[in-house]
């Protein structure tokens, strides 16, 4: 400050200036104080919401009454038009509140949860309402590209959240997101990136995590991080390439297609009269709506024709009957063998005792005395 010549009081430096007690990023809690004599001119807006959100704003609108009447806001819900509407009262005394209870609404507009978009009255809390609806034309690609930054069970999203500090919503065409100024910079930056194609959200996050841990890092804090980050080149997917063949070239041009006129001169329809004409152009939708009933009424009573049950082929019948009569020789081969083993073990036993001189044994009677 040597050499510096001052011109009035106002040029001399402050004792202020210099202190490094000073928090000069560090946002003060509104004092009511401050303004003791409240807002001059009645400030309101109002932002219209969807249908589906009739239902939950109608059962969480006491909760955003109350929390407004803390700050001195009145708030309206306008179920007929189907508006939100926030304005000041001679109670209100921060002048800014009234931008807050804006962001309130249009918050609730977004489908973001009652609880959440309260924060949003605390002074260290802002929001961002990025659309993303009108970045990509083609509707298929413009999915494609928001699911790949929600990601898998909303992983990425979570990843997200937890790098940048800040709450994020997917909604529709619309990315709401709550947070300081710094991480909403960096969402802001994240989501157009993903939309437009420029670099995936996983990438934006490895930066971001080496980001802090080099901020973390107190000799390398005040030094220059380029040389530290990654950096993703895009790589192009060679596409094939269809050759088309090649006409052989020709001076003349291609013969002109023949004009409706050429084409009744032809068929000889020019020359009839109009009368015939309708005639034959009913006559054949007459015939069309024909085909098209007779077509429509074979499709319904094929719901009704029994399908055709499968029938099993028997390709091994011949061997089944040379199988039988096989097992048929067998058994009677066996039979005979059994016959005469039978014939030698049935000797007679009265001849055998004859021989001997023995009388063969009594039966008893069946009905013995008693």
């Amino acid at each position: 400050m040597e050499g510096w010549k001052h011109k009035g009081k106002h040029d001399k430096p402050k004792p202020w200036d210099e202190d490094p007690n000073i928090d000069r990023w560090k946002i003060e809690k509104f004092d009511p104080s401050w303004n003791e004599g409240g807002m001059l001119e009645v400030t309101s807006f109002s932002t219209l919401f969807p249908s589906y959100r009739e239902k939950y704003l109608q059962e969480a609108w006491p909760i955003v009454k109350s929390a407004l009447k803390e700050y001195g806001i009145s708030c309206e819900l306008d179920l007929v038009v189907g508006s939100m509407t926030v304005s000041t009262t001679r109670k209100t005394r921060d002048p800014y509140i009234i931008v807050k209870a804006r962001d309130l609404i249009k918050l609730l507009a977004r489908s973001v949860p009652a609880l959440q978009a309260i924060k949003v009255l605390n002074d260290d809390m802002q929001c961002d309402i990025i659309k993303i609806g009108n970045l990509v034309r083609n509707q298929e690609r413009f999915v494609k590209r928001r699911q790949r930054l929600i990601g898998a069970n909303a992983e990425t999203l979570k990843a997200l959240e937890i790098v940048t500090g800040c709450y994020i919503l997917v909604q529709g065409n619309t990315v709401a997101a709550m947070g300081s100024f710094k991480g909403l910079k960096q969402v802001r930056k994240i989501v157009e990136d993903c939309i437009l194609n420029i670099m995936h959200p996983v990438l934006h996050i490895k930066i971001l995590m080496l980001k802090k841990e080099l901020a973390n890092n107190p000799s390398l804090k005040d030094e220059n991080w380029e040389r530290f980050l990654p950096k993703f080149k895009k790589k192009n997917v060679q596409r094939r390439k269809f050759s088309k063949e090649k006409k052989p070239y020709t001076p003349f041009p291609p013969p002109q297609p023949p004009s409706k006129v050429d084409i009744e001169l032809e068929t000889g329809e020019y020359f009839l009269s109009e009368k015939i004409k309708s005639a034959k152009k009913w006559q054949e939708k007459q015939e069309k709506q024909a085909e098209k009933t007779a077509e429509s009424k074979r499709k319904r009573e094929a719901v009704f024709i029994p399908p055709k049950e499968p029938v099993k082929q028997d390709n091994n019948v011949d061997n089944d009957n040379d199988d039988v009569t096989a097992m048929a020789l067998s058994v009677k081969e066996k039979a005979k063998k059994f016959g005469k083993q039978k014939l030698i073990e049935n000797i007679n036993a009265e001849e055998y005792l004859a021989q001997s001189g023995q009388k063969p044994p009594k039966k008893k009677s069946k009905h013995s005395k008693s």
